[in-house]
């Protein structure tokens, strides 16, 4: 029988303020982290940390940068002698506020990122920071995977996915953390650490904490004993269920340490600080199939469950069609969405998983006749093309993130996770339609696991006013007795966090909430873990902070703080990543709007270093965010207004001389090369002491010489009697920074190449007054660019003789560079990068290519991974190399034109995690495919870095 609910009375509005409260940091806190720099105050990092993707929002007394396990000892058991509250931070893709506090924020994903592959594979250990597409990119070598498979793979951090067991689209309630899991790591508020991979863990523990001990057996005892509690218990945890705590483990285990460690799984940081956890990992199923099948409505596609379900199917991801109107205005949608006008129709994502073509055949078999009795809008089609499974999986990973960014500015996004069993799930979609209507969430989403019963919901409004809170209100009391009274759970897979706690009395009754409220007490007796989550019983917690999205620059205004786009970012260890620069333009936002000018000053002023002086405006986030945005173009934007008049005129004067300022710059690094470096360093220092550290670049004795004048290659290079087939315009870059040691150079070796293949090449009149525009751009110096802008594009379009011939250029960033200025001037011209075009062009003229090279590690750039370029830049490298490896730990190296020689620690800090992996693997040769990025990873690593055309060249000699 369910509990009745409380009676309902109008909420109270509480939203995030928008002024700060004083930081606040006990001196017992203090002593507890080792180095002073890592506990943040400044108001920046606060505010920066506050937000993770849920709709709350709480901002931080401090913010602590823990060193490691020992570390978080020390300060749980300080906090609990000072009744201070801890959160701990990973990923913070959370999206049911487990990850924000207004106490103390300690940040767990900077210094725990160790990933060991044990057995071949079979095992791996990891630390909390680690995503799960990190870890799984470790294992795909040895043929496994995690079994956890959450949508948001790319940012979620293993310390989230055990805290919130997280599931995903094929993992069901087999392949979850609790299924999965070996042993695990995990410290206690009292400081206690428990490894339950020892052979004397049960020991150890009791002898650490046997009241502890003793009050656990006596609390599993009191659940097993209880025949009620064991039925409830067997019925909630047969489907997905992340609501409370995961007292199924009172039933599954009796060892005091497997027991605890398994409470501790799903107990979103309110137990233990997990440091570390061993996973069985899952075999890894070669044989895929996949149709995306387009239903008339969502009731139909809902009934189709339980037969498609009886067939073996991996995977069924449903989208209601709202999600679909989406998806179609995403880049790369899926063929079967586009085109459609949808107004009802609803969509499964079917697909099969086998070890062998013939188990597979027979599986998509039964599919295929379970689909043909459907009424589809079209005839099911599967397919095991790795393309088209790959834009129908980008169309749903990406679902939460692309259906909030859609949503109307200034409002909230708030997504919803629940499960019934799959017979009952078409009646409770119809039943959560109608609440929809009867609430008035007219643009409201469904989609999910529905293999699993699992479905999300998102309703998107304000919820500031009482009024609204109170609609809100009344529609989750409604949607908890629909769900409750449907046999199902409230929170499926996204954890209990702060937006259900006060259902979860409902969901299990008085018996199993009193075990659960004792649990937390037997852990954590001073209540300093996560407090307000799981456990509250404030009915009125899940309305209170409530985040509210500030409008901010169009560039940025639709980001949902999901987070996707921080393992990409290059300044992430060092200052803000995306999110966080975008968080904390809301900030400013806001506090303009109450009228706190002194935050607004204090803020503006922090965010000129860490929001805009060290973005690298890579564009790597777009890669990442489901809804491309890129925060890049914020910070451009924020440069042009910053630019000054002085400055900006000394560009614009630089843009009408190009030619002769690129042959200075040459020509200055050619007479540092010949002078004691710490006498150029010096000098150049002080010039960033007078003018500024993001005026001067700082020289350095890695930086090469000067390079040759582009000038030098004449009309044409290349030979044969044919046609020219592409017009040459080598990068300005190349001619600013020689090559490394006594290499000769991309520019020559390309040169070189041609004239061995047979070809011929244009060069365009005047190439040394031509660039890409990128300095002028990355910089906000708009009148520059715009000189720029328009004699390239005269030049491009006389060379190529009106776009008939492809633009072709030698460093992968300036190959971008071209498309978006060429595309912005009008010019209808075809742009390739030498590295392509050698792939398309140069290696089939030159014939069979004897590997010159054993082990070479290939630094992609972010340029190169932007383009599409990464395969041909594979399989260039693998004709002159018998091995070539991509450093697991790769990323942008920030080097970013000049920005690493203007804020050298932001390419030290990018790099160091592929430098160490570089430097441990003792390769023969290094390349790349950018100048600037070989100078990067130069610094990086001690080792010379050279376009991988060179190398192709010594390859062909």
């Amino acid at each position: 029988m369910r509990l009745q609910s409380s009676p309902r009375r109008s909420p109270v509005a509480r939203t995030a303020p928008s002024t700060l409260a004083p930081p606040r940091v006990p001196d017992a806190i203090a002593r507890a982290v080792t180095e002073a720099s890592r506990v943040k105050t400044r108001a920046i990092d606060r505010i920066a940390y506050a937000s993770d993707a849920s709709h709350f929002l709480l901002t931080p007394e401090a913010v602590v940068i823990a060193a490691d396990a020992a570390e978080v000892a020390r300060l749980m058991r300080a906090a609990s002698s000072a009744g201070s509250r801890l959160t701990f931070r990973s990923g913070g893709t959370s999206l049911s506020g487990q990850a924000v506090t207004d106490g103390l924020l300690i940040d767990v994903r900077r210094r725990f990122r160790r990933i060991e592959v044990l057995d071949d594979g079979r095992r791996v250990r990891v630390q909390p920071g680690a995503t799960v597409r990190q870890v799984n990119a470790r294992l795909a070598r040895h043929g496994y995977r995690l079994g956890p498979d959450p949508a948001s793979e790319i940012a979620c951090t293993i310390g989230g996915v055990v805290n919130n067991n997280s599931s995903g689209m094929a993992c069901g309630v087999t392949e979850n953390t609790y299924q999965t899991l070996e042993s695990l790591v995990f410290v206690l508020p009292s400081g206690t650490v428990v490894d339950t991979a020892a052979s004397d863990a049960d020991a150890a523990l009791r002898a650490a904490e046997p009241e502890l001990v003793d009050r656990l057996l006596r609390l599993r005892e009191r659940v097993v004993s209880n025949s009620r509690s064991v039925e409830t218990i067997r019925r909630q945890f047969a489907m997905k269920n992340t609501m409370g705590y995961g007292v199924n483990a009172f039933l599954d285990f009796d060892s005091p340490a497997e027991l605890l460690a398994h409470l501790v799984v799903g107990s979103e940081g309110t137990l233990a600080f997990v440091a570390e956890a061993t996973y069985r990992t899952v075999p890894v199923r070669p044989r895929v199939a996949t149709a995306l099948t387009v239903f008339p409505d969502l009731d139909t596609a809902t009934r189709a469950l339980p037969e498609l379900v009886a067939t073996g199917a991996a995977t069924l991801e449903l989208m209601d069609a709202t999600s679909l109107r989406v998806g179609q205005s995403l880049a790369g949608a899926p063929p079967q969405i586009l085109g459609l006008v949808v107004r009802t129709q609803a969509a499964l994502l079917v697909e099969y998983h086998a070890d062998a073509e013939e188990e597979l055949a027979g599986l998509v078999a039964g599919g295929a006749r379970a689909l043909a009795s459907q009424p589809l809008v079209a005839p099911a089609a599967f397919s095991a093309d790795a393309a088209e499974r790959a834009a129908a999986w980008k169309l749903r990973k990406g679902l939460y993130a692309s259906v909030a960014g859609a949503r109307p500015s200034g409002t909230t996004a708030l997504l919803e996770d629940v499960a019934v069993p799959v017979e009952r799930l078409a009646a409770t979609c119809a039943r959560l339609q109608t609440l929809f209507d009867r609430y008035a969430y007219r643009d409201s989403v469904i989609f999910g696991h529905a293999k699993d019963g699992n479905i999300h919901f998102m309703l998107t409004d304000r919820f500031e006013s009482a009024d609204q809170l109170a609609r809100y209100s009344d529609f989750t009391e409604d949607m908890a007795g629909l769900v409750l009274d449907a046999g199902g759970t409230l929170k499926a897979e996204h954890g209990t966090g702060r937006v259900m706690a006060p259902y979860v009395r409902r969901q299990y009754g008085d018996e199993l909430y009193g075990v659960m409220r004792e649990l937390k007490h037997l852990c954590d007796p001073h209540g300093i873990l996560n407090p307000g989550v799981i456990i509250d019983d404030d009915p009125e917690a899940h309305l209170q902070h409530i985040k509210l999205a500030d409008a901010i620059e169009p560039e940025a205004d639709r980001c949902v703080e999901c987070g996707y786009c921080e393992p990409v970012c290059p300044s992430k260890d060092l200052t803000l990543t995306p999110r966080q620069r975008i968080v904390t333009r809301r900030a400013i936002a806001r506090a303009e709007a109450s009228g706190d000018d002194a935050l607004v000053a204090e803020l503006e002023r922090e965010y000129d270093y860490a929001g805009v002086d060290t973005c690298a405006v890579d564009g790597m986030c777009q890669t990442a965010c489901p809804v491309l945005i890129n925060t890049g173009s914020l910070v451009k934007r924020l440069r042009r207004q910053d630019a000054g008049a002085v400055a900006g005129a000394a560009w614009t004067a630089a843009a009408q001389a190009w030619g002769p300022v690129t042959r200075a710059a040459a020509a200055g690094l050619g007479l540092a090369d010949r002078m004691p470096a710490r006498v150029v360093t010096a000098a150049t220092d002080a010039g960033r002491v007078v003018f500024g550290a993001d005026t001067v670049p700082r020289y350095s004795a890695d930086l090469p010489r000067g390079g040759a004048a582009r000038a030098g290659l004449g009309a044409e290079v290349g030979t044969g009697t044919d046609a020219p087939v592409a017009v040459y315009l080598p990068a300005c870059v190349n001619t600013m920074f020689g090559p490394a040691g006594d290499g000769i150079g991309v520019t020559e070796a390309f040169r070189r190449l041609a004239e061995r293949a047979g070809v011929r090449l244009v060069v365009p009149d005047r190439v040394d007054t031509l660039c890409c525009s990128t300095p002028w751009t990355s910089k906000g110096f708009a009148r520059g660019r715009e000189v720029m802008l328009r004699r390239v594009a005269d030049a491009v379009v006389t060379t190529t003789r009106g776009g008939e011939l492809t633009v072709v250029t030698d460093a992968s960033s300036c190959t971008e560079g071209f498309l978006h200025l060429l595309a912005e001037a009008g010019v209808d011209a075809r742009v390739e990068d030498a590295v392509a075009f050698a792939e398309r062009v140069l290696l089939p003229r030159l014939g069979a290519v004897t590997p010159v090279i054993a082990t070479l590690a290939l630094h992609p750039t972010c340029s190169s991974t932007q383009l599409g370029l990464d395969p041909s830049l594979r399989r260039v490298a693998e004709t002159v190399a018998t091995e070539v490896v991509v450093p697991d730990a790769w990323g942008c190296c920030a080097f970013a034109g000049d920005r690493g020689m203007l804020h050298p620690e932001l390419t030290a800090s990018a790099t160091a995690a592929e430098a160490a992996e570089v430097r441990a693997l003792g390769a023969d040769a290094h390349a790349s495919c950018n100048r600037t990025c070989e100078l990067g990873m130069t610094r990086a690593t001690g080792a010379d870095y050279r376009h991988v055309l060179e190398l192709l060249e010594e390859a062909t000699r």
